[in-house]
């Protein structure tokens, strides 16, 4: 396991960063251009594991753990929001025969 440590601090913190800002911006665009609602909760997980990457790399080249429980909680939340949300794509896919976010119109008043 010290091998890992040592793997992770040889590559710069800054090739970390730039890796977690672009797999943070492909899940922003997929959010945004997307109209499926499979893809848009696929970007959300990707968002999140973007977060989870820089709490880990912050975690082990400052030496303290608490970066790597931040991540074991989010891990957490992101199982119970992939519950949630493809629970109600169901229950939406029942309704309405369709999955894409532009036949929800029929939310508003």
């Amino acid at each position: 396991m010290e091998s890992f440590f040592n793997t992770v601090r040889v590559v710069p913190l800054n090739h970390y960063i730039m890796l977690s800002c672009i797999l943070f911006s492909i899940g922003v665009i997929g959010v945004l251009i997307r109209r499926n609602a499979i893809v848009i909760f696929m970007s959300v997980e990707l968002m999140l594991n973007a977060v989870n990457l820089l709490l880990a790399v912050f975690s082990v080249y400052r030496g303290d753990a608490s970066g790597q429980v931040f991540v074991f909680f989010i891990m957490a939340l992101a199982a119970a929001e992939v519950a949630i949300g493809l629970a109600i794509i169901v229950m939406i896919y029942r309704n309405t025969s369709s999955i894409d976010t532009n036949v929800l119109n029929k939310l508003k008043w």
